[in-house]
């Protein structure tokens, strides 16, 4: 009887590896817009909640639509931030799987599209009123602006980042047309540098001597620096929320909403605990 001489097949190449993982089904030109980060721009949605507009239909529909805006400006801003990284990206674990830098977008194809997106924001913000439009335009204007220069300065890379999520709260209260409590932009501020920074630390660490080969501004950081920076604005971030819950004008008069501190402080012990990936991943 003959026996059959049955060999293992060869393991696939790391692309076609990474095409396979959990996460990664969409097509190649939609992951580079990287939808999952959408999330992010529900805190457009956030002056809704403040302002008790959430169940009235007119200011819930244009609170959608300022969040599909800024959805749409996002992928672009992604799409840009990628082919000016694809160098970069490629020699970082995780990133070199993106769409562009794994060379399953195509350069042209990704500009084309981060236009049209573009296009279609401000057509979209131009319906909110100019106010928008100009929320819109300002955040266009960073993002280029972090893209093309800031994410290259240490520090100011991350006020920029920071500054991005600021101008998402503020075009959900101008979309709605009401005014919102200082104290959520200070709160919303503190919060993008904490995460900001300890994505900064997390690369710092997790790439070693790769570091300033992906991100040329981590060779200006150190980790006691940014132990430093992280315990600063952590404390500075439970303080600003502490005197939201008894300051702000929308609050329960009877500071219940003083009972909500310890879950901040909770969320930042674990964030700390087990750092996550952070705002642009």
């Amino acid at each position: 009887m003959l026996r059959v001489n049955r060999r293992r097949r060869p393991a696939p190449p790391p692309r076609e590896a990474a095409a396979v993982r959990p996460g990664l089904a969409f097509p190649p030109l939609l992951r580079a817009l990287r939808p999952l980060q959408w999330t992010k721009n529900a805190l457009v949605l956030a002056a809704l909640v403040f302002a008790e507009q959430l169940f009235r239909l007119e200011p819930a529909l244009r609170g959608v639509l300022a969040a599909a805006v800024f959805c749409a400006v996002s992928g672009a801003v992604y799409l840009l931030n990628d082919l000016r990284d694809i160098a970069a990206d490629r020699v970082h674990p995780k990133k070199r799987h993106r769409p562009i830098a794994a060379g399953l977008v195509s350069p042209a194809r990704a500009g084309a599209a981060a236009v049209l997106l573009v296009a279609a924001a401000v057509l979209g913000a131009g319906l909110l009123g100019a106010g928008f439009l100009a929320v819109v335009l300002g955040y266009v204007a960073l993002m280029v602006a972090y893209s093309y220069g800031l994410k290259r300065l240490a520090i100011l890379d991350v006020f920029a980042i920071a500054a991005g999520f600021v101008l998402r709260a503020a075009g959900g209260a101008v979309a709605i047309d009401v005014p919102v409590s200082p104290w959520l932009y200070v709160c919303t501020m503190l919060l993008a540098l904490f995460l900001g920074f300890g994505k900064r630390r997390h690369e710092l660490t997790s790439l070693a001597g790769a570091a300033a080969a992906h991100r040329a501004n981590l060779a200006a950081y150190s980790v006691p620096l940014l132990d430093q920076l992280i315990g600063v604005v952590a404390s500075a971030t439970v303080m600003a929320y502490a005197f939201y819950t008894f300051d702000a004008p929308n609050v329960p008069g009877n500071h219940a909403m003083m009972l909500t501190v310890p879950f901040v402080l909770y969320a930042i012990f674990r964030y700390l605990a087990e750092p996550t990936k952070s705002l642009r991943d």
